[in-house]
């Protein structure tokens, strides 16, 4: 297996949107109540054999790179944690200070993958999906592990910058 992370390609944005839709229902993705549609971020896809097997979409503004989707389509194969990376070094590449990612209370899954990876819970902003939906009628009322779908948690991630000494 040889993966390969690449940016997003004009070509790659079918591909790409399916796999959006599959986990998110459609390319527009409310955060904290700002719209984002995924075909005008800046992104990444993780490449097995020239197939696309996870993808990444992030948005960088006043030092911090938001990440907005991270995908992947094979579980526990590396491929979500190759994506962060990248995520991070291209980042580090743009000044960033550092990342910054919006889950739901619902999802256990990407709440341990953030934090294992050195991301710490910063804000809950209790009862934001409600107002999520009134922009996104299309969000569940019941998430993942039938925990109902209520929160938004934010967690961040200081960017290390490699200081030279002369």
């Amino acid at each position: 297996m040889s993966l390969k992370i690449e940016q997003i390609k004009p070509e790659d944005q079918r591909k790409v949107l399916d796999i959006v839709k599959h986990f998110w229902g459609d390319p527009m993705i409310v955060v904290h109540g700002s719209v984002f549609h995924t075909p005008e971020l800046r992104g990444l896809k993780a490449v097995i054999n020239h197939n696309i097997v996870g993808i990444s979409h992030f948005y960088i503004s006043d030092q911090v790179c938001e990440i907005i989707t991270i995908a992947s389509l094979q579980q526990n194969k590396g491929i979500g944690s190759s994506l962060l990376d990248a995520v991070e070094s291209l980042a580090a590449s743009q000044k960033c200070r550092k990342l910054s990612v919006t889950t739901t209370n619902d999802n256990l899954n990407a709440l341990g993958f953030y934090q294992r990876r050195g991301f710490i819970l910063i804000r809950l902003h209790p009862g934001q999906m409600a107002k999520s939906r009134q922009i996104k009628p299309s969000i569940p009322l019941v998430g993942e592990n039938d925990i109902p779908l209520r929160d938004e948690l934010v967690l961040e991630k200081r960017i290390e910058t490699n200081h030279s000494i002369d």
